[in-house]
């Protein structure tokens, strides 16, 4: 035990390390923090006292990496609202629509053309279709682009995002995890697992005055305790229906966003989202051998190329139809370009009902290609933009004018 205290002890020195380098260089830890999970384990070496293979540990660790997809997932559904859906607009809906869309389908396309089975080619084109929420939010905050004019479409089409990764989850949970041996039990399994969401959708609508008065417990250690208790129970009952258990945690977060309580909670489950979301990222490199990379590096980069064409179609549709200008779109293209915590919660789906090896190397290249060159091109966007536009002349001479006075 305390050998498997000291394993686990030294896996998060090295998860702060990373950490601290990541934010040195004021970049995304995700990519870092992959990496680093697969630079160790197995085939690590043993260095005195420090054994970096973690074989004892690694039941531990990725239980605490599944904790830290639970409170990622739990905080996303406090931060999303059916009532800012309800009001997002008809803008939000079509770009978030397109976006979805677009990037299924060339994610489809792509999985038939490698001629992987239907489950996996679902996937992979699950992966194309999600963001990173949080890659996204930190480039908008380190840029200090919040107030442009595309940011409120920008999250309204994350927001979208979510709402498919939802559904989408909740889908293949029935169709991977479900059991199901036949196209009517599968059938009843895929509709257990969106009746199921719908219910938290209901409870999200009618149910903030009940749980408002369940829920005012002035103790803040008190009120965490049944917070979180409640939804480890839920994640736990939700994989039970052959829903996946982090969806069990978003939509009890769901719930919860329509109470009077959610800044509340979300202020309190900030520091265990980041703690044990990072051990996940980690854990998750962690399961990676980099000696089975190669085999999926040229499957990776077809998909970042179609994830680059994907965006930036969509976030050009999706801006032009809201009324923005040229270099907007395409700021939306770019920003919405990074992948991170969904595609490997995604990835993991596949991975637990039993799929290809081949989805976990390519998930890691994919996002760690993506994690990191999708916020390097939103910063250059205003050279990216000279670019193109020397080609398709969007601006007019006017315009011209006006950004070379602007810079």
């Amino acid at each position: 035990m305390h050998d498997i205290m000291f394993e686990v002890g030294t896996a998060l020195i090295l998860v702060a390390i990373a950490s601290v380098i990541a934010g040195k260089l004021k970049f995304s830890i995700i990519p870092f923090l992959i990496v680093l999970g697969m630079l160790v384990g197995p085939h690590a070496p043993t260095i005195g006292i420090f054994d970096f293979k973690f074989i004892d540990s690694q039941g531990i660790i990725d239980f605490l990496g599944q904790i830290g997809i639970l409170f990622l997932l739990f905080y996303l559904g406090l931060e999303f609202s059916v009532q800012k859906l309800i009001k997002s607009g008809r803008n939000i809906v079509v770009g978030g629509t397109v976006y979805v869309a677009l990037n299924f389908a060339l994610g489809l396309a792509y999985g038939f053309i490698v001629q992987m089975p239907l489950y996996e080619t679902l996937i992979i084109a699950g992966m194309l279709s999600v963001s990173s929420s949080a890659i996204v939010a930190k480039v908008l905050v380190d840029l200090r682009r919040t107030g442009n004019s595309e940011t409120e479409l920008i999250l309204g089409m994350i927001l979208f995002d979510d709402i498919f990764l939802a559904v989408f989850l909740s889908i293949m949970s029935g169709l991977l995890l479900g059991g199901a041996t036949s196209i009517g039990a599968t059938l009843l399994s895929v509709c257990i697992s969106i009746g199921y969401m719908l219910l938290f959708f209901v409870i999200a609508r009618k149910g903030p005055p009940l749980l408002n008065k369940w829920l005012r417990i002035t103790s803040n250690e008190i009120f965490i305790i049944v917070v979180f208790s409640v939804m480890f129970f839920i994640a736990g009952f939700s994989e039970k229906l052959h829903v996946a258990e982090a969806i069990g945690a978003l939509l009890f977060g769901l719930a919860l966003s329509e109470t009077e309580h959610g800044e509340r909670i979300e202020q309190l489950v900030v520091p265990f989202r980041d703690f044990f979301g990072a051990v996940f990222f980690f854990s998750f490199g962690l399961s990676i051998d980099p000696t089975t990379l190669g085999d999926a590096f040229w499957l990776a980069i077809g998909a970042v190329v179609l994830t680059i064409i994907g965006n930036l179609v969509a976030g050009m549709i999706a801006g032009r139809r809201a009324g923005l200008s040229h270099k907007s779109s395409l700021n939306i293209g770019l920003t919405i370009m990074a992948r991170g915590e969904f595609t490997i919660i995604v990835a993991n789906l596949g991975v637990a009902g039993g799929l290809s090896a081949m989805i976990k190397p390519f998930s890691a290249l994919y996002v760690l290609i993506l994690a990191i060159l999708g916020p390097l091109l939103t910063k250059e966007s205003k050279h990216i933009y000279r670019g193109i536009n020397r080609i398709f002349r969007w601006s007019s001479p006017e315009e011209k004018v006006k950004r070379r006075q602007s810079e």
